[in-house]
């Protein structure tokens, strides 16, 4: 019997967030050298200074330590905290990812974490490890795809309320001040959600423009005749010929 064509769909693996799984994989190999090199490499490269009270402090004149600052994200603990971080970020990533792009993404990351290391290395009396804020960012960046100008989600509050908890119960004072740094990381970081175009949007009006040509071409023929005929019928302006003066865009 002749087996029927198209009964199995053809399923292919797609890299569909380049800038999200691109962290995700840097940070489980980072883990996987580190326990392989003994558990030093990641005190060694992938964790940020602290500041002045901080045992190992952060050093004007050591040209690592400016590494530390951003390539502290890559670093975890364990593998518990490694998941519990990749968690959000593999969520939620891709949807942001396709909101703004990769390159917008990227960017985010690089100054959320720039941010939360130099806070770190500023205030904190312990060192950092982890990407945490990087989840924070995300988190706030997401919620704001749902925000309107007079109403903001139950679900936003919800979430907001426990990632902080999560991050600030339990824990002594000294690891509190590293949270605050990883939380104000993350809120500079989505500050970009007020001043990055989506992509989407961008291509919306690429698409509209030529629809709006088009538009503009029939009204010119349609005042041929009238021409000719020695008067021409004032048009009223539609919706769409309307001068906007100050949108912005979110």
């Amino acid at each position: 019997m002749a087996k029927k064509k198209g009964l199995i769909p053809n399923i292919r693996i797609t890299y569909n967030a380049p800038a999200t799984l691109t962290f995700a994989l840097l940070s489980a190999l980072v883990l996987l050298l580190n326990t392989a090199f003994g558990r030093n490499l990641i005190p060694a490269l992938f964790t940020a200074p602290g500041g002045p009270r901080c045992p190992v402090a952060f050093n004007f004149r050591e040209p690592l330590d400016y590494a530390r600052l951003l390539l502290h994200v890559f670093g975890h603990a364990d593998w518990n905290h490694l998941v519990s971080n990749l968690a959000f970020i593999l969520l939620l990533g891709p949807v942001i990812e396709e909101r703004y792009g990769s390159p917008i993404v990227v960017l985010m990351m690089t100054v959320t974490s720039l941010v939360t290391g130099v806070l770190n290395a500023c205030f904190s009396p312990t060192q950092l490890v982890g990407s945490s804020d990087i989840a924070f960012m995300m988190i706030l960046l997401a919620s704001f795809t749902s925000i309107t100008k007079n109403e903001i989600p139950l679900s936003f509050l919800l979430i907001l309320a426990l990632y902080v908890g999560r991050e600030l119960v339990g824990r002594p004072i000294s690891q509190n001040i590293a949270t605050f740094a990883h939380i104000a990381g993350g809120l500079c970081g989505s500050l970009f959600a007020f001043l990055a175009t989506p992509r989407r949007r961008a291509a919306e009006k690429k698409a509209a423009a030529p629809a709006a040509a088009e538009r503009s071409g029939r009204k010119t023929e349609q005042a041929e005749p009238s021409r000719r005929g020695g008067f021409r019928r004032a048009e009223k302006p539609s919706d769409s010929d309307a001068t906007v003066v100050g949108t912005l865009e979110l």
